[in-house]
């Protein structure tokens, strides 16, 4: 999210109550609005294609296949999404513009031909007995979901903030008008009105990307080279998307914790609508770590290392280095106090949220679990973006890795134990990496001024 300091910056000179709610505002849409219009769109195509597409399970095939192709494509683009967004940003600081738009086109075509064969071994091993319009209609999902992801972060890495919005707004806009129209023509209808939304998103963003960036040069694999790489932010990549996805691997996958949906797809009712749920109220959290981190922080991170790189008084070095410190411990603090209120709003509102959503109240102690659980996730999402800032790559590996494993093993741990334990899991595997991290940033910050000075 680097350079979107410099949009709330500008909203929060006027020095106003409106600015700062403005500010927020644009915080929590540019941090969330994405994923937030994806979720609300699958939702909204749900509820009025019950009515009509007959028989109810296929809605339920549509989005279970949906959450497949979004996961699977996040996981596998995740090797690339912060290698390459480094790759831009170190050539945007060498002033090569002009290689970046060749080295996406390049991306852009590895990342559809691996997408391609992997998926299309999927529909040959996965769906034996699934229609062949349902299997293509998967494949080009698959394929077209990855390429939405590099674009995406390609246009992140280029500040395009509200483009990305603006097109995402568009594209799922037009996956529910099309999803709609075809419902009648059953699972095929439903998704492949998602899978013509989604590829007109495509098209937008990278009719977008090829307007901002010309170049003379088509396509380039100079990211490639051993030298740009960048092996550790590759698997950190891979490492987080994992990580979150895990736990509901594994529920999706066990027997006692799944039911059967179509193909080789299970899904979790009993886990998945809690967790889908304690992802709304992610949203004020993402505002504040928007805020507090590329705001206070970057100011008196960049104060720093202009100070160091001008020949600045060591006094002053000094003096940001402790301002840099304290602002990115009461970001961390705010963001956890952000999410202790909306976790209590739910417990107090709970039943009443549940009830008017037509779900079972027997699912809210799971969902106040997940709400700690997200909640968690922000702050150790922060963690890792400080850490990012800091250039401590080996830190995120480890804080990533130890996720993925955590997650892993903890929720396997509270299947065993039975439903009382449900969650846990994830919320443990989070608590324990955030404890580690806060530990090694503390650290890190004790040792900054020598390591500053010592890498020169």
């Amino acid at each position: 999210m680097a350079g979107i300091g410099f949009e709330l910056r500008k909203i929060l000179k006027r020095d106003s109550l409106l600015s700062l709610i403005q500010a927020y505002a644009y915080a929590g849409i540019i941090s969330s609005g994405a994923w937030m219009l994806s979720i609300i769109g699958i939702l909204v195509i749900g509820i009025f294609s019950l009515s009509v597409v007959v028989p109810n399970v296929l809605v339920t095939q549509f989005q279970v296949s949906v959450t497949y192709l979004i996961a699977i494509s996040l996981c596998l683009t995740g090797f690339v999404q912060l290698a390459f967004t480094r790759f831009t940003a170190d050539r945007l600081f060498e002033k090569k513009d002009d290689v970046i738009l060749p080295n996406f086109n390049g991306l852009m075509l590895g990342t559809t031909f691996i997408s391609g064969v992997l998926g299309l071994l999927a529909i040959l091993f996965l769906f034996p007995h699934q229609n062949l319009i349902y299997r293509l209609l998967m494949l080009s999902g698959f394929v077209v979901m990855s390429d939405i992801w590099i674009a995406t972060i390609f246009l992140s890495g280029m500040k395009h903030y509200k483009a990305i919005l603006f097109m995402f707004a568009v594209g799922y806009s037009l996956t529910v008008i099309f999803s709609l129209v075809l419902r009648r023509f059953g699972l095929e209808g439903l998704l492949g009105g998602f899978v013509l939304g989604q590829f007109i998103l495509l098209v937008g963003m990278l009719t977008s990307i090829l307007y901002y960036y010309p170049s003379s040069h088509f396509i380039s694999f100079i990211f490639l080279r051993k030298s740009y790489l960048y092996p550790t932010l590759m698997i950190v990549g891979f490492f987080y998307n994992f990580g979150i996805w895990i736990d509901k691997f594994i529920f999706w996958f066990n027997a006692e914790t799944s039911i059967h949906v179509i193909g080789a797809l299970r899904a979790s009712p009993i886990y998945d609508v809690p967790i889908f749920l304690s992802y709304i109220f992610i949203v004020p959290g993402m505002a504040v770590f928007l805020m507090k981190m590329e705001t206070e922080f970057v100011d008196y991170y960049n104060r720093y290392y202009d100070a160091v790189r001008s020949g600045g008084s060591l006094q002053y070095i000094e003096s940001m280095r402790y301002e840099m410190i304290y602002t990115a411990r009461r970001g961390i603090f705010q963001i956890i106090n952000i999410q202790i209120i909306a976790a209590l709003t739910v417990l107090v509102t709970g039943n009443t949220i549940l009830t008017w959503l037509g779900i079972s109240t027997l699912y809210l102690p799971l969902l106040f679990v997940n709400l700690i659980s997200v909640g968690l996730q922000v702050v150790f999402l922060s963690l890792l973006n400080i850490f990012f800032y800091l250039d401590r790559r080996y830190i995120t590996l480890t804080l990533t890795g130890l996720f993925v494993v955590f997650n892993g093993v903890l929720t396997t741990a509270t299947i065993w134990l039975g439903p009382a334990f449900y969650g846990y899991g994830f919320a443990l595997a989070l608590m324990l990496v955030v404890m580690l991290g806060f530990h090694l940033l503390s650290r890190t910050f004790d040792n900054l001024e020598y390591d500053t000075f010592m890498l020169q």
